[in-house]
């Protein structure tokens, strides 16, 4: 509730209350966190490295990759390839 005009006024629901000792009520403000402002983008980015792999779903010649240690540390790590037309993700093992 802020004093306005002699009463206390909710901001919220607009209730009123009679003020008693106006000198007991003062306006304190607070610095809230700035706000970010979040920019989606609706556009794909490619970041991973790609390769020639068909796909065994829809036969496209290109694929992306990535390394993923799956097992323990001495053993070598796992291939993933994603499909750059249907998104198809498959792996291999080395």
């Amino acid at each position: 509730m802020l004093p306005r005009n002699g009463r206390l006024v909710c901001t919220k629901c607009g209730s009123e209350k009679e003020l008693e000792n106006e000198d007991e009520y003062r306006i304190v403000s607070q610095q809230g966190r700035k706000k970010s402002k979040v920019v989606v983008v609706e556009e794909e980015v490619r970041t991973l490295p790609t390769t020639r792999a068909e796909c065994r779903k829809c036969g496209n010649m290109e694929a992306e990759w990535w390394l993923l240690q799956t097992r323990k540390a001495d053993e070598s790590e796992t291939r993933f390839y994603r499909c750059t037309k249907c998104k198809f993700t498959w792996r291999e093992y080395q």
